[in-house]
């Protein structure tokens, strides 16, 4: 069974400056800002909200297929895809333009000055739903804003269960599109923090939200994650990581966990649990796509941490 996973491929620059930024911004000067930051350390790593979410699903033997459109840079990308088995074969690269790409400075303190270039992103309209055969479920992800909505129409029209995760994107919408893709959407995944500006967008509560889905998941990071739900509320405990290394696409990992159980029938307690594990095996490595480990592997980590073996 085949998952559409709607969203953004990216590459993500991330950069380290050893210092602090308050030592070289002054309060009283920003209004003829003129700096520069030597940042010695940079890597480069594969994102993107589709791209997290494809990889991780692959890890777990699902079968992902993710949707979006790229630029002329793309290549490595796709090498990388195509030696973990991922097929590109919706994945629309458009030559006059660069794949999305966010370029991260972070401070000694944690602080991120960032800069995001959506690229070939904006373009992601030209891409459909309806023309992927063979999908079972879906996922429609921070992408374009035109394509948020067309996909989320696309797979309510052909009646194919999705999860709406507006994330980054929401600021995108206004509270009346907010509530109509909700009200097209199966499940609805935010945390904690979009939790609040989702309800305060749209207007709805919690359990208005919950009423109109079959779930709607909300994240809170080490405190675990909550799924409302018309029977009433669910709590996820965390799964306990070996070492907290980078919380880089921790939420996207957690998605790909929930497409997985909901796909392969099992309860809403334990898709939030293999959510919650995903998100922890992620968290110990550095980047959004550099943890490795099989179905088997994945299975041994899940009984050791919830006392009990996946069927």
């Amino acid at each position: 069974m085949s998952a559409l996973i709607c969203g953004s491929l990216a590459y993500d620059t991330i950069m380290v400056f050893q210092d602090q930024f308050k030592n070289h911004i002054l309060p009283d000067k920003v209004h003829i800002l003129n700096v520069s930051f030597l940042v010695p350390r940079m890597r480069r790593e594969f994102g993107g909200c589709a791209g997290n979410i494809a990889y991780n699903l692959k890890l777990l033997g699902g079968d992902p297929i993710p949707m979006a459109t790229v630029g002329q840079d793309f290549g490595p990308y796709r090498e990388h895809f195509e030696a973990c088995g991922i097929t590109l074969d919706h994945v629309k690269e458009i030559p006059d333009l660069y794949t999305a790409q966010a370029f991260i400075t972070t401070d000694l303190d944690d602080n991120q000055i960032t800069a995001f270039h959506p690229g070939a992103m904006m373009r992601s309209y030209e891409n459909h739903v309806r023309d992927v055969p063979g999908v079972k479920f879906g996922i429609v992800g921070p992408d374009g804003y035109e394509a948020m909505l067309q996909n989320s129409r696309e797979f309510a029209e052909l009646g194919i269960p999705f999860i709406f995760d507006p994330g980054q994107a929401m600021p995108l919408f206004n509270g009346k599109e907010l509530t109509t893709m909700i009200e097209q959407a199966t499940y609805v995944t935010v945390n904690d923090y979009e939790s609040s500006l989702l309800q305060e967008r749209t207007g709805l509560s919690t359990r208005q939200i919950a009423e109109r889905v079959k779930g709607y998941i909300i994240t809170r990071g080490p405190k675990g994650s909550e799924i409302h739900s018309r029977d009433g509320e669910l709590h996820i405990p965390p799964a306990n990581a070996m070492r907290v290394v980078d919380p880089t696409g921790c939420g996207d990992a957690y998605r790909a966990g929930l497409i997985f159980g909901l796909m392969n029938g099992m309860d809403m307690a334990t898709t939030g649990r293999i959510a919650s594990l995903m998100g922890a095996l992620k968290i110990e490595h550095l980047g959004p796509q550099n943890q490795r480990f099989d179905y088997e592997e994945f299975a041994e980590q899940f009984r050791q941490q919830f006392g009990y073996a996946l069927r």
